[in-house]
């Protein structure tokens, strides 16, 4: 069985399990997802940018829009049951957790752990942390030992 690691920030949408479900043909793929909370993910700055970037200058303008900290870690547990019960019902294998501090770490160690054979990184742009090489998967490249594939999430 293929095992992928799937770290997100938002719950998957029909489209998102559609896609990542479907990546290896025909192979029954278990997936280990890692959601972050939001609220403690990226730089207000970072964020704010990227909306302008996107063409999002209401979302640009928004003051405390997401959660932080604690406040932040019930939303995530939520998206992630979300996710994990979209992936089962696409006939994938899924077990995960919310990640809080250092998720890279958190990445490596589960990759070491289960044998994964591949990382996956489903999130928003993230224009300014993509171009510094500050993204997730940029990161993860040079951390896990296995292949990081970078896919965006869909967004309505």
């Amino acid at each position: 069985m293929f095992t992928s690691v799937l770290m997100i920030e938002k719950p998957l949408s029909p489209e998102d399990v559609e896609f990542v479900t479907t990546l290896h043909g025909d192979e029954t793929i278990s997936f280990i997802v890692l959601m972050q909370p939001r609220g403690d993910q990226a730089d207000i700055l970072l964020r704010a940018i990227d909306d302008v970037a996107l063409g999002e200058l209401r979302e640009a303008t928004r003051e405390g829009g997401e959660p932080e900290g604690n406040q932040a870690r019930r939303p995530a547990e939520v998206a992630l049951e979300h996710s994990l019960a979209a992936l089962r019902a696409h006939g994938s294998r899924a077990g995960g957790q919310v990640v809080e501090d250092h998720p890279l770490d958190r990445l490596k160690a589960v990759v070491d752990e289960t044998g994964a054979d591949e990382v996956i990184v489903l999130t928003e742009p993230h224009y300014v942390e993509e171009f510094f090489h500050r993204d997730w998967a940029s990161r993860a490249r040079h951390k896990v030992g296995v292949p990081v594939l970078k896919l965006f999430a869909h967004s309505e």
